[in-house]
């Protein structure tokens, strides 16, 4: 059967179903970690068949490696919302503050507690997608220290967290050369709350 076909039971393989089940994996992830990580329980979380996820991802390893990339679409399109319609410092300062509400709000932001070594492993990859999207918003010759220095920070509080999240926020914008606070608009606001209604914060958060 076709996967956007209905099966007998009534209900319908959508390009929606994907998506569901790596927002499942997120979670499930958060409670066993990779090496642990049941495909079965996926598929509950998900509310799908485990026959259905094996019909979009053959295989943990399969699921695993679209996850990662998954984590790292969500991080990009994230900041593109945030940023939306702002310019200079103010696009700066929105992004600094959607990396800072990424990280707590991430649904798996418990993985470096559960499976450090898994994590560890990861952040070579995950960090220059990060510093890369923030460094298209730096400018003058030391927009690439800068913008490493500032995604070393947010990991830094990521691998040791800590509940100030005003001091991640400081931290960034010292890092970046954003001497004053900048007040962000509504529609920014708004924008952040919906992409965190996605159920989603950093690639390879915990």
């Amino acid at each position: 059967m076709d996967s956007a076909a209905s099966n007998q039971g009534g209900s319908v393989e959508d390009a929606s179903t994907p998506s569901r089940i790596l927002v499942a994996t997120a979670e499930v992830l958060a409670r066993q970690g990779q090496t642990k990580l049941s495909l079965s329980e996926v598929a509950t979380q998900a509310g799908v068949s485990r026959p259905t996820l094996y019909r979009w991802f053959a295989s943990k390893e399969e699921l695993l490696e679209s996850f990662g990339r998954y984590e790292r679409d969500l991080f990009v399109d994230g900041m593109t919302a945030a940023t939306e319609g702002l310019r200079g410092s103010e696009k700066l300062d929105a992004a600094l503050q959607f990396i800072v509400q990424y990280q707590k709000t991430y649904s798996g932001v418990r993985v470096i507690d559960i499976e450090p070594e898994a994590v560890l492993a990861q952040l070579p990859s995950v960090v220059p997608t990060m510093r890369a999207r923030l460094q298209k918003l730096l400018s003058g010759p030391n927009a690439e220290v800068k913008a490493a220095t500032a995604i070393r920070i947010a990991v830094s509080h990521y691998l040791v967290p800590s509940d100030d999240t005003e001091q991640l926020l400081a931290q960034l914008r010292h890092a970046v050369g954003l001497r004053q606070p900048t007040r962000l608009p509504p529609p920014i606001a708004r924008r952040q709350r919906r992409f965190r209604g996605h159920g989603c914060p950093a690639p390879c958060r915990r």
